[in-house]
């Protein structure tokens, strides 16, 4: 994924097709999280850590947390791109926007494998 420009010679198709693509797999994995949230007992430590241990819980964690800042990355984008006007601004915020995003999945992701692999 590049960081390119309204004037790129892209279409923005696949652009399009991301965004509703993860729109779509956030519907499921949204609601199995509330659930699972409305079907605990407890918020406390141990029943967490438990929870996440579980492999099921603790792959859908990571697609959940995939799909949303995918998601959200797609649309800052398009605000970025559509309200920035000043070129260098406007690549210096996507590039910004990428690592943000990029740091924030990375870092829930190990945060997520380390918590699950705690309940041991």
């Amino acid at each position: 994924m590049s960081v390119q420009t309204p004037d790129s010679f892209d279409t923005g198709t696949g652009h399009w097709w991301a965004q509703r693509l993860t729109a779509i797999a956030l519907v499921p994995l949204t609601l199995w999280f509330a659930l699972a949230l409305l079907g605990m007992n407890d918020f406390g430590h141990a029943t967490v850590v438990s929870w996440m241990a579980e492999t099921f819980n603790t792959v859908l964690l990571i697609l959940l947390l995939i799909a949303a800042l995918y998601h959200s990355h797609l649309g800052v984008q398009v605000i970025l791109e559509d309200y920035v006007h000043v070129a260098g601004t406007r690549a210096s915020s996507l590039l910004l926007s990428k690592l943000v995003h990029s740091a924030l999945g990375i870092a829930g992701i190990v945060s997520i494998i380390v918590i699950s692999g705690g309940a041991s």
